[in-house]
């Protein structure tokens, strides 16, 4: 049995003087893909929000901390480049987003995500992510959108209901990826990111803080509609 004396770079010494392999990689490329592989596999099995970064280590057979070395964004951005193939990391999307304040968030966030589906190889990847609605896949990027975008929009946006509110403003969005890079119908697809945000940003404010009577932001639930009644009596 191998003691703590013979212990390689790639072994580490258990108490007693027994060896394990540290998991590692002799390339680090080659631990990447390992982590991707082992990435979609957890992610497919568990799901998005039962997997974990620690579940992607044992099956890719390496540290969890080379998981973080690798993904420092963690799970959000090791799900975007293992199963969407996207270099970005949404939680620090979200948080540059949110960082400018309420103010504006529908135009920066039409712009921002527009312009991150628009660099090279993007609307392929997500005419493949609608390809896959009815598969198990699609549970699975339903589940990140909801914990990485939506989620931490409705963190954000004041008063009640305000997970709806993100929610309703989620679909808007997804509305114009669709057209843009699906339905590919030509003025949207001709129009640059900031004529889209210009455009189409307003419309997502109101959803996501409604506004009241001075135009100020209002916090509280729109009124229901008027009943046909009130409408004849006015």
């Amino acid at each position: 049995m191998p003691t703590a004396s013979a212990a390689t770079d790639d072994e580490a010494v258990r108490p007693g003087g027994t060896v394990r392999p540290r998991g590692r990689r002799a390339g680090g490329q080659d631990a990447r893909e390992q982590i991707l592989s082992g990435a979609r596999a957890e992610f497919a099995e568990r799901g998005y929000e039962a997997a974990s970064l620690r579940g992607v280590a044992r099956r890719a057979g390496v540290d969890p901390a080379l998981v973080r070395y690798y993904f420092h964004g963690g799970k959000g951005e090791l799900f975007a480049r293992a199963v969407g193939e996207l270099a970005i990391d949404p939680g620090a999307i979200a948080s540059e987003l949110l960082a400018g304040g309420i103010d504006g968030l529908g135009a920066r966030l039409v712009e921002r995500v527009v312009g991150v589906w628009d660099e090279p190889g993007g609307p392929e990847r997500f005419r493949l992510i609608i390809a896959a609605a009815a598969s198990a896949r699609a549970t699975v990027f339903a589940d990140f959108v909801r914990a990485e975008i939506i989620g931490r929009v409705a963190a954000a946006v004041p008063g009640p209901d305000a997970e709806l509110r993100a929610s309703l403003a989620a679909t808007q969005v997804a509305g114009l990826l669709v057209t843009r890079y699906v339905l590919e119908v030509p003025a949207v697809v001709a129009a640059s990111p900031a004529e889209l945000a210009r455009r189409v940003g307003p419309a997502i404010q109101a959803v996501l803080v409604p506004t009241g009577p001075s135009g100020r932001a209002d916090p509280r639930v729109p009124p229901a509609p008027p009943s046909g009644t009130e409408v004849l009596a006015r």
